[in-house]
């Protein structure tokens, strides 16, 4: 089983979704129920396997591990394996996915083809962060795409479909490039496999291109393409405003999905791609993108606290929290890098929990208006503490894990631009100031309006769903190498690799990017 553990995990949930489309019929109460039951099932199922995954792996071994390979179609490879940056974000996935449906248990509209299109969802995500071929990443990052597309179109709010396809053109269009570098690195060095390019030397000698001096030469060009791709799907200021209108439009399950998992799929890539496969455009893009982070920092931390619409704030506050990974990302340090992926893994339990939070009031009252609500604690004390616990997590209160994440970039970026760090600390004072501001007006108060005074406390299902993503809140917030041992040996290698290849590079001409 071990040599084929990683195809089970991310096949099992796609292979569930072709039999329910074929077998599951009818659209009455039994069929809706039959279909979330073994939704639920296969989910779990993943998630029980995943583990295995994690007692098979070697943390102390920064390589690849469990990898399978084989011929494909077209000459084409079928690889697929993990190390210590990819290995956790599958465990995300799989751990999210089966509190991802019991959140949709009172969806009643076209259910079979919901519970489908999450399971295909999964799949896809899982395909991203365990290939090892370009060809095989590319067509699961793309084709992502499709079912988010359709959770939105489908089964979000009023505008929903202005926001599907918002987000389709948007993350589609910076994929575009993305594929033709694809195929300029396929023919600089030959194949395929993303081992082989990792090892690879793209040429740093500055290319001439319409009259402009490309300083870093094909790796800043190619450079630049990812970028384009990551950013949007990170996403990064200022190609992120598709984020609030696909969160605000979407059903509390895809908001999570989204959240939790899809955006990590930018951080990923740049740690897969950008900075061990072209260094020293990195290093040259480096400034660049931290002061970009900052911006995104500040400004979407500012943007949210003017929000009325509770998903919108959420939204905007993960723009922001995005920001610190990138930073951290391209500190191209240690802590830089284990904080920026300490932080993707914690925004993925806090985030997804603010979300399912947003969910419990919407299912009530059908409304995320902000002003609609008031005095909860009176009537729901069980959610108000749960809500305030995702809170504190959000602004980064130590004994939560947001705040391992946020400390360690902030420590790493110091050591590169100390007013880098400056800036991004003002973040800290302003996620604090939106989320404690969205939680009083929601939660505290005297509850005077005549529409909450019968609203009930979370049910024992809802519970249930918050319960482990308390337990990773505060266990990752207490103990952090139960994570940061596992990323850490990969983390070093890709490093020690960065800097070896800054050290040979001999900028041959001193000119800039300049005409």
């Amino acid at each position: 089983m071990e040599h084929s553990l990683l195809s089970i995990v991310t096949f099992l949930p796609l292979v569930a979704a072709v039999i329910m489309a074929v077998f599951l019929r009818g659209n009455d109460e039994a069929a809706k129920l039959a279909a979330k039951r073994s939704a639920l099932l296969v989910t779990a199922a993943t998630f029980l396997v995943s583990l295995f995954i994690l007692t098979s792996f070697d943390p102390s071994n920064p390589d690849f591990q469990l990898v399978e390979e084989g011929e494909w179609m077209m000459g084409l490879t079928y690889k697929i394996g993990v190390d210590g940056i990819s290995v956790l974000f599958v465990l995300l996935t799989t751990f999210l996915m089966p509190l991802v449906i019991a959140a949709c248990w009172g969806v009643e509209h076209r259910v079979k083809e919901y519970m489908i299109a999450l399971l295909v969802l999964e799949s896809l995500m899982i395909g991203v962060f365990v290939a090892l071929d370009l060809v095989l990443f590319y067509l699961f990052f793309e084709a992502g795409l499709i079912p988010m597309f359709l959770i939105i179109g489908i089964w979000g709010g009023k505008n929903r479909i202005y926001a599907a396809f918002k987000f389709f053109l948007y993350t589609f269009l910076g994929s575009v490039l993305m594929l033709v570098a694809m195929v300029a690195m396929y023919v600089d060095a030959g194949t395929t496999d993303i081992p082989s390019l990792l090892a690879h030397q793209f040429s740093t000698e500055t290319l001439n291109l319409f009259g402009w001096h490309i300083v870093g030469g094909l790796q800043t060009v190619l450079w630049i393409a990812f970028f384009a791709s990551f950013a949007v799907k990170m996403p990064m200021w200022p190609v992120h405003t598709w984020l609030p209108d696909a969160h605000v439009q979407a059903p509390t399950a895809g908001s999570v999905v989204l959240a939790a998992i899809l955006l990590k799929m930018g951080g990923y890539g740049f740690l897969r791609f950008s900075l061990p496969m072209f260094p020293v455009a990195s290093d040259l893009m480096g400034p660049f993108v931290m002061w970009l982070s900052v911006i995104a920092i500040i400004y979407t931390s500012l943007v949210a606290m003017v929000q009325e619409d509770m998903k919108k704030l959420i939204a905007y506050s993960s723009v922001a929290h995005m920001g610190y990974v990138t930073m951290g990302i391209f500190a191209a340090n240690q802590q830089g890098v284990d904080g920026a992926i300490f932080q993707m893994l914690s925004h993925g339990f806090v985030s997804g929990a603010l979300f399912l939070c947003v969910g419990v009031i919407y299912d009530r009252m059908h409304t995320r208006d902000i002003d609609a609500y008031g005095g909860l604690v009176n009537r729901m004390p069980a959610y108000a503490m749960v809500f305030m616990l995702f809170t504190m997590a959000n602004v980064g209160l130590p004994g939560t894990s947001g705040f391992v994440g946020e400390f360690l970039v902030l420590m790493g970026v110091f050591q590169v631009n100390t007013w880098v760090a400056l800036f991004a600390a003002t973040g800290v004072i302003l996620s604090a100031a939106y989320a404690l501001w969205l939680y009083r007006r929601v939660v505290f108060g005297d509850l005077i309006k005549e529409s909450l005074k019968s609203i009930t406390d979370m049910t024992p299902r809802e519970k249930w769903i918050f319960a482990p993503l308390i337990a990773m809140t505060l266990l990752l917030g207490v103990y952090p190498s139960l994570a940061t041992d596992v990323i850490g040996p990969s983390v070093e290698n890709l490093i020690h690799h960065y800097d070896v290849a800054l050290e040979h590079y001999e900028p041959n001409t001193a000119v800039a990017a300049s005409h």
